[in-house]
């Protein structure tokens, strides 16, 4: 921070973290944001969903240590419970170029992790987002899991489909905001990736050392049976699906809705032959929305 060129109040990089009872592991994630050695001013926006394990008061703690960096949204009623995305909250308040995210429960090893992602950023306009590897592990001890996220460059054709990429790793042009879609959708990272496709490419970072992806009960993903993912990848592919048909991306709806529709392959209460049956209707529905849309250009034209 001695070395920081600019004021704090003009960050370059907003680091984004979202906690609910994460009291065991926060400190890893805060020390490992200010362990982060940069020539430039970076903020700290960290969103607590009422926890009720002293997590606020460790975030309070560090508030207090570094008042000029770290700023808290530190919710009173649980807003999850409510169907309101922590984005929706946090996002908006972002005042940096670019935006790096981690949970509360994962870390960063790598103090030079965010000097490295944005002199690339800064030297490659075409690319939107940067991105490397991660290492899970439990009670200390990396595990041999793979979660699948990309260890490779990224076209923005890619990005625009929704690619898992490791999201604590991350770093990204601050250029796409929280739409109200974002609360139905589960897997909210593959929804920034897919809208970052329209600001360029991504690309992989393997300079850049892993960061630790925490695998505990209280993990929304990593302790997730199949039919809980394959339930939250339908509700994401088809919140994704909705956003693109209202904002007339008509190819990428249609991939996001028949995805959807595999995704209930195997969902326990659900029968795919019933999401299939929506298929037609909805395929409907987003003719008629871009026909609608053209209707009313013609009118505002005249």
């Amino acid at each position: 921070m001695a070395s920081w060129r600019g004021s704090p109040e003009h960050p370059i990089v907003s680091v984004i973290c979202h906690t609910y009872n994460h009291a065991d592991y926060v400190r890893d994630a805060l020390n490992g944001f200010l362990i982060q050695e940069t020539d430039f001013p970076f903020e700290i926006i960290v969103h607590d969903d009422a926890s009720t394990d002293g997590t606020p008061t460790i975030l309070e703690e560090y508030k207090l240590r570094f008042p000029e960096i770290v700023r808290l949204i530190l919710q009173d009623e649980n807003q999850l419970s409510q169907g309101k995305r922590p984005q929706r909250a946090s996002f908006p308040l972002a005042r940096g170029k670019y935006i790096a995210f981690c949970e509360g429960d994962d870390y960063w090893i790598d103090p030079e992790k965010l000097q490295k992602q944005v002199s690339l950023l800064e030297r490659e306009d075409s690319v939107s987002v940067v991105y490397t590897d991660s290492i899970p592990f439990s009670d200390g001890k990396a595990l041999a899991v793979d979660f699948g996220g990309a260890r490779r460059d990224l076209s923005s054709n890619e990005l625009k489909h929704g690619p898992a990429i490791f999201t604590l790793t991350s770093c990204f042009r601050n250029v796409i905001g929280a739409p109200p879609e974002v609360n139905v959708i589960k897997y909210g990272d593959q929804f920034l990736w897919a809208r970052l496709g329209f600001h360029g490419s991504g690309r992989y970072m393997d300079e850049v050392l892993p960061s630790f992806y925490r695998v505990h009960r209280g993990g929304v993903h990593s302790q997730a049976d199949d039919n809980a993912r394959r339930v939250m990848q339908f509700e994401s592919d088809f919140g994704m699906y909705l956003y693109f048909a209202r904002t007339d991306e008509p190819e990428l709806a249609q991939h996001f809705l028949e995805d959807a529709c595999i995704h209930t392959q195997g969902f326990q209460g659900v029968s795919p032959r019933v999401v299939r049956a929506f298929l037609p209707m909805m395929r409907t529905i987003t003719r008629l929305g871009r026909f609608s849309k053209r209707l009313v250009g013609k009118a505002v034209g005249r």
